[in-house]
């Protein structure tokens, strides 16, 4: 039974590599060993708002979901209400999720769903100075988001978007553009 521990301790505390899956369940998108930074001007305030999915990794509560769009609002005590919105090809709501974002460093949010047992460290990896486009990823590299405020983003701003994740070790071949 020790044995069985051991074995099973060990297996939890293997690095996975970009791609690879994780318990079957998630991919690892990025390099772990790239260092990952976030926004150091990031202010939660202006963060606030209706943002456009443009692009992401995929990930299983995303599957078939087209129109994504993620919506942040102001709390009292300085968190973020989250409502994600899930669309289907012809525009109707396939589902949301509700939730919360706590500020827990700069750029760096902790994201805790009603639904879902567990908080996800989500950090702004880039935003643009008039909050217009935001590079959301994840340390553990099992997800990552381009977000704009509109769903059509502008090229230099994708391309911006696109070389933030690569810096941060992210690999562009599985990102996935999101029908608006």
């Amino acid at each position: 039974m020790k044995r069985l521990i051991l074995l099973l301790l060990l297996a939890a505390c293997a690095k996975p590599q970009p791609g690879e899956p994780v318990g079957g369940l998630l991919e690892v998108y990025r390099d772990r060993s790239v260092p990952i930074g976030s926004a150091l001007n990031f202010d939660a305030g202006r963060y606030a708002g209706k943002w456009y999915e443009v692009a992401r990794y995929p990930v299983p509560f995303e599957t078939g979901c087209v129109g994504v769009t993620a919506e942040y609002a102001a709390l009292p005590d300085g968190g973020l209400s989250v409502l994600n919105t899930c669309r289907n090809t012809d525009g109707s709501v396939r589902s949301t999720i509700q939730g919360r974002a706590d500020v827990v460093g700069p750029g760096r949010l902790s994201v805790s769903f009603d639904t879902i047992p567990f908080p996800a460290d989500y950090w702004v990896l880039w935003i643009d100075e008039g909050y217009r486009t935001a590079v959301v990823g994840a340390p553990n590299g099992r997800s990552g988001w381009i977000l704009n405020r509109d769903p059509q983003i502008p090229a230099d701003r994708l391309r911006a978007s696109r070389d933030v994740l690569e810096f941060n070790g992210y690999d562009l071949g599985r990102l996935v553009e999101v029908s608006q």
